[in-house]
């Protein structure tokens, strides 16, 4: 039974795991490749730091009003077909970035990204909760998420460089970078299609007897969760443990989001620097989490601890980042933001364990979706409030305070939440 199941994960995970982080790799680039845009964009389009902070998170007010529907649309259609839905709407407006004008295009440009991207995320979380028993999510998801931190690794080198196309074809380089980092999603959505398969039971690249244990082993810790609490949709969206894991997501995203978009532009304030040499610092923090976030989530599955594995990189991004705003040296101030990435980054994998613990079914794809869209609401606050923050004071340093804090909360209410470890145990194997 040991050699069936080794064979049957590994054949799963090399098959979904790889090309679902490319697909998420694409998809946070074309979220937060407006960093780097800004760098020249604001310039060209007369943009206040508030109004780009505003332009920069507004996609994350009609991801949060579509993300529920679209994940219920998922758990009805399959994730093959929504998917590449979604990559093929997104890859379109992400690509008429380019095209904006002024503030009020780029805004409403922004809003129909969050709407065209809405439910992907929650999507591949719900998609991988169908694929993968609860003893491996956490390493699992925490490979699939180290595509938003390698994305910024090789994202911030290559989104610099396209700013050296200024010029070519009458076109900016900041236009050149949208267009030419919208085209991958397009190519994507096509091969999702094909390419995805909805659940074990359709895995014709699995032997019968892989795809028999796989499908008793995850139908078995379903009705563990469903014997020890049954959940309806409807509870599923109001349940006390699921707002609570909103509000620690929404610490999480404030300091992901709030970083991602100014850090840039916090680095070129440095001076001196081109914007090559802007894009290869940019890379340190998010080298720093990829690497820790897969480490971390392995260590999280190997101790089966999950709180604790969410709430001490929490409270390590909240200090460093707090710190970072304190000091003045370029020096220190890159060091400790780029200690903060373990933090921002190593949290996010093993948090998304934790719903995953006590929800099921179509509740499973609501429940991730509403934490997932209210938390994200951070995606606009975060961004935002540095914009806006910069603008009143001239710096960045209360930004940076207030994202602290934010993750400091995030920290403190997941340590709230009770334990759900035995309904993460193992279930009886089948036949034993």
């Amino acid at each position: 039974m040991a050699d069936l199941e080794q064979r049957t994960m590994t054949k799963v995970t090399a098959r979904l795991v790889p090309f679902l982080m490319l697909c998420y790799f694409v998809a946070y680039l074309d979220r937060v490749n407006v960093g780097f845009a800004g760098l020249t964009m604001r310039h060209d389009l007369a943009l206040s730091n508030a109004a780009f902070g505003l332009a920069s998170g507004i996609l994350f007010l009609t991801y949060f009003l579509f993300e529920v529907p679209s994940n219920l649309f998922l758990h009805r259609f399959g994730a093959r077909k929504w998917i590449a839905r979604i990559m093929l709407s997104w890859g379109i407006v992400s690509g008429a970035d380019a095209f904006v004008t002024g503030p009020y295009s780029f805004y409403l440009v922004r809003l129909l990204l969050g709407a065209a991207e809405a439910g992907f995320f929650p999507g591949i979380i719900f998609f991988l909760t169908l694929w993968f028993p609860g003893v491996y999510r956490g390493r699992i998801v925490a490979w699939f998420m180290a595509a938003i931190p390698a994305s910024s690794v090789i994202g911030a080198p290559v989104s610099s460089l396209l700013l050296y196309l200024d010029g070519v074809a009458g076109l900016r380089g900041w236009q050149w970078l949208f267009i030419a980092e919208a085209i991958p999603a397009l190519i994507l959505s096509v091969v999702v299609y094909f390419y995805l398969t909805d659940r074990p039971a359709d895995a014709t690249w699995l032997a019968p007897e892989e795809r028999r244990w796989l499908a008793d082993r995850l139908a078995a810790e379903e009705r563990q969760r469903l014997e020890a609490e049954h959940f309806s949709i409807g509870r599923a969206l109001t349940d006390w443990r699921v707002l609570t894991l909103a509000l620690v997501y929404f610490g999480g995203v404030a300091t992901n989001y709030g970083i991602s978009f100014w850090l840039p532009q916090i680095i070129q304030g440095f001076g001196g620097l081109t914007k090559l040499e802007i894009g290869l610092i940019t890379a340190i923090p998010y080298l720093v989490g990829t690497v820790t976030m897969v480490l971390w989530g392995r260590r999280s599955d190997r101790t089966m601890e999950r709180k604790g594995h969410v709430a001490i990189p929490l409270a390590v991004a909240a200090v460093c980042i707090a710190l970072a705003g304190l000091v003045a040296n370029p020096t220190l101030k890159m060091a400790l933001l780029s200690v903060a990435g373990f933090g921002v980054f190593a949290n996010l994998p093993v948090f998304w364990t934790l719903p995953a613990a006590f929800l099921s079914g179509a509740a499973a794809a609501a429940g991730i979706a509403i934490i997932n869209s209210l938390g994200n609401l951070a995606g606009f606050v975060g961004p935002f409030a540095m914009g806006w923050i910069r603008d009143a004071t001239g710096s960045f340093s209360g930004g940076l305070y207030l994202i602290g804090a934010l993750a400091l909360i995030g920290c403190i209410a997941v340590l709230l939440l009770p334990h759900e470890s035995r309904l993460e145990a193992a279930p009886p194997q089948p036949g034993e």
